[in-house]
C-alpha cells in the first residue's frame, strides 16, 4: 500500500484513498464511520479522518468491525483511544512485535476483541 500517512498512525489511510478502493464516494466512507461500521482517528488539530487498513478486508469492512465499534462506544471511549487499544501490544513480547487485538480482529476472534475494548 504505497499511501502517504502521518506516522502516528503509520497502518491508515484517508477516505480519499479508501473511497477509491472501495469504490464509493468519501461521503459514505465517513457516513460508515458515524454508523459505527468502520474505525477512524485523526491526529489532533487535523480534521482528516484516517482508516485503518487492518479493519478491511478485501476492501471491505471486516465482520465484527461494527461490534468492536458499539462496545467502544458503549464504554464511553473515544475512537483515537479505540485505536490504541487496537494496535497495543497484548502481553509480553520479549523484544517482538507482540500480538495486538487487531491481529485477533483479523483473525476473526470477535468475541475476545469485543471482550478486551468492553474491560479497557
Amino acid at each position: 500500500m504505497a499511501v502517504s500517512t502521518p506516522s502516528a498512525y503509520p497502518e491508515c489511510v484517508p477516505a480519499t484513498w479508501l473511497g477509491e478502493r472501495l469504490a464509493v464516494d468519501p461521503a459514505r466512507i465517513e457516513a460508515m464511520r458515524r454508523a459505527g461500521e468502520l474505525i477512524a482517528v485523526r491526529r489532533p488539530g487535523t480534521t482528516e479522518w484516517l482508516y485503518p487498513a487492518w479493519q478491511l478486508e478485501r476492501w471491505a469492512p471486516r465482520s465484527g468491525v461494527a461490534r468492536v465499534v458499539r462496545a467502544a462506544r458503549d464504554a464511553g471511549i473515544p475512537d483515537e483511544r479505540l485505536y490504541e487499544i487496537m494496535t497495543a501490544p497484548l502481553g509480553l513480547t520479549r523484544g517482538r512485535r507482540g500480538r495486538r487485538l487487531a491481529d485477533l480482529l483479523v483473525e476473526g476472534r470477535i468475541d475476545d476483541v469485543v471482550a478486551a475494548v468492553r474491560s479497557a
